[in-house]
């Protein structure tokens, strides 16, 4: 769930964004004071009554509106992903029981994502046929973008048989995702109380990605729990998923040239200290070809 690109966008389309919730500061500072789990469980339910109070009987703007949705095209692009995982009985047949737990939490955090955005639009939520297909996905990565059909040719046509392209599709989808938040992270600094909470959230989705990847390398893939350069999945099909993620410049500095413990930083460890971001008409192109409009 990517609230910070939310409250950007939002503070964007309604400068009084601010001004509406600064009474209710104190309630999120309460609430990650008690330390991340209380706060992960809890969030959700805090920026669903947030938005209600903030806008009372004033309808959002469209700008607000649509940001809104677009965070709830992409969970419900995941949640029937690791939905279809969990229903596929060769997905789950090849699947360890530590694997199968795993994929069967990340989809219960994603379907509760999906219910949050869900409340915080009411009426106005999209509806879930509006995507893919009439509600159907194309998880191969072959969807049809001029005439809106499931094509199931694409990249990934063994999915939702084959436990490994499944982890690996997963993969590429949670890594995006934490390249999508760290894309607005910028926006919230000096907004201390949304950068914390948010950040609060956005931890969980680096620990699914941190754990899809684990499974991977689990599985005899040269992977380690965190991103190490551009497409270091090995899966070609999602190079674009990875890009820039070789860069060594960071805030105008090269990290190669500062010092280590031995010589200067390798071109490894540089490549591995920093995620890159992406911005959400980036992430849009990546999820069209499974079905996200």
């Amino acid at each position: 769930m990517n609230i910070l690109g939310i409250i950007e966008e939002i503070d964007k389309a309604d400068p009084e964004f601010q001004d509406r919730i600064s009474p209710r500061r104190d309630a999120i500072k309460n609430i990650t004071s008690f330390g991340s789990k209380v706060a992960i469980a809890s969030l959700p339910f805090v920026f669903s009554t947030l938005f209600k109070k903030a806008y009372g009987q004033t309808a959002p703007s469209a700008t607000v509106l649509a940001t809104l949705n677009f965070a709830l095209k992409l969970e419900l692009l995941e949640a029937a992903f690791y939905n279809a995982g969990v229903a596929s009985t060769s997905i789950q047949a090849g699947l360890s029981a530590t694997e199968k737990s795993y994929i069967s939490q990340i989809s219960a955090h994603e379907n509760a994502h999906v219910k949050f955005l869900q409340s915080v639009l009411s009426t106005n939520a999209i509806s879930a046929s509006s995507q893919g297909a009439n509600g159907n996905y194309d998880f191969t990565g072959g969807f049809n973008t001029t005439t809106n059909t499931v094509t199931g040719t694409g990249p990934f046509t063994d999915v939702l048989t084959n436990p490994l392209t499944f982890l690996k599709v997963a993969c590429a989808f949670e890594d995006t995702g934490v390249r999508a938040y760290k894309g607005a992270a910028p926006s919230l600094i000096g907004q201390q109380v949304y950068l914390t909470a948010a950040l609060d959230i956005h931890s969980v989705e680096a620990r699914h990605a941190s754990a899809i990847r684990q499974l991977l390398f689990g599985r005899g893939a040269s992977i380690k729990p965190w991103i190490t350069g551009a497409n270091d999945t090995g899966v070609p099909q999602v190079a674009a998923n990875y890009a820039g993620e070789d860069n060594l410049v960071q805030g105008g500095v090269t990290v190669t040239n500062l010092p280590a413990v031995s010589g200067s930083t390798s071109t490894t460890a540089g490549q591995e200290a920093f995620d890159e971001p992406l911005d959400s008409t980036t992430v849009a192109g990546l999820v069209a070809i499974f079905g996200v409009r």
